[in-house]
């Protein structure tokens, strides 16, 4: 390659897709991470396609050597060991997501919580069932959409539209990185506290900015996560569930407490400092961490 010439990207025209967005935004990042200058192109011309350093979501081709990641050729472009077949953005992800991480841990974790339900859009693949008629989660989908230019824009040009959604998907793929990088790290404090605990029933996490409730809920013992509120003014506890897409917790704090808050719920629980408890009983606030974990042993007994 000219070392003199700026690296091609080049996806097909028309409309445009999640997928390809963020393909294209994944490539943007690795090159930016290089220091290489690039131009991204909107072709379906083949002569085109061919000549790309990088050439996304077209082509009929799906070779991680020659930097082609298509996945609307025949036999597609394989899948994951799940059943999700991968599109152009996991493709592309396979290939740079480590090397733009970091680690293969941080990749892959973004691969199963992001990417993944991208790719199985793409491909068809449901991952949801609505459990409410008309009502649907609102996913990256939805947001990328928003940004497709309505029957009153005709006038607009898809192409700039493309590079705006492109500039959007990699400011969000950035953060994305970033808070998956310290979620990983901050795993270990999660894993120390769970591993240190006398009583497993009650884990004590200090921060609520860590993320206990991935880890705790992947062992059998945790009912409830106690930690200093984000505003430092309280000590919250907070019931554990089996998997975060369910609100459905281990073991719900006492029926009594409901919606009470205060003087009321000191008198109930019979703790100085007792603050709130939510109506749908997952969680509940003292002054100190002191009122919060006889709360909690209360809660237990109940």
């Amino acid at each position: 390659m000219d070392g003199n010439k700026k690296v091609s990207i080049v996806t097909h025209s028309s409309g445009f897709h999640t997928d390809d967005i963020f393909a294209v935004a994944t490539l943007c990042l690795i090159l930016e991470k290089e220091g290489k200058e690039f131009t991204i192109t909107r072709s379906r011309d083949i002569a085109i396609a061919e000549s790309a350093d990088y050439l996304v979501d077209f082509g009929w081709i799906s070779n991680p050597e020659t930097n082609r990641f298509d996945h609307h050729q025949v036999g597609k472009a394989g899948e994951r060991s799940n059943g999700i077949p991968y599109a152009s953005f996991g493709l592309v992800w396979k290939k740079f997501g480590a090397d733009l991480c970091g680690s293969d841990t941080v990749a892959n974790k973004i691969d199963m919580k992001f990417i993944q339900p991208i790719d199985a859009s793409d491909n068809g693949v449901d991952l949801f069932k609505n459990l409410i008629d008309d009502v649907s989660p609102f996913s990256i989908s939805s947001i990328v959409h928003l940004f497709y230019p309505t029957w009153k824009e005709e006038g607009k040009n898809i192409d700039d539209t493309f590079i705006e959604v492109v500039s959007y998907a990699k400011f969000l793929l950035s953060r994305i990185i970033k808070t998956t990088i310290d979620e990983c790290e901050a795993e270990q404090f999660v894993l120390d506290a769970y591993n240190n605990s006398i009583d497993k029933r009650v884990v004590v996490v200090e921060s609520n900015k860590y993320p206990w409730d991935e880890v705790l809920s992947k062992f059998p013992e945790p009912l409830y996560a106690i930690y200093r509120s984000l505003s430092e003014e309280n000590w919250n506890m907070k019931c554990i569930r089996n998997n975060q897409n369910s609100y459905v917790c281990r073991k719900y704090l006492p029926e009594s407490w409901a919606g009470k808050a205060n003087d009321e719920l000191e008198s109930i629980t019979g703790v100085s400092g007792a603050k709130f408890c939510h109506n749908n009983r997952f969680v509940a606030a003292a002054k100190t961490k002191e009122g919060i974990l006889k709360m909690a042993e209360i809660a237990l007994n109940s």
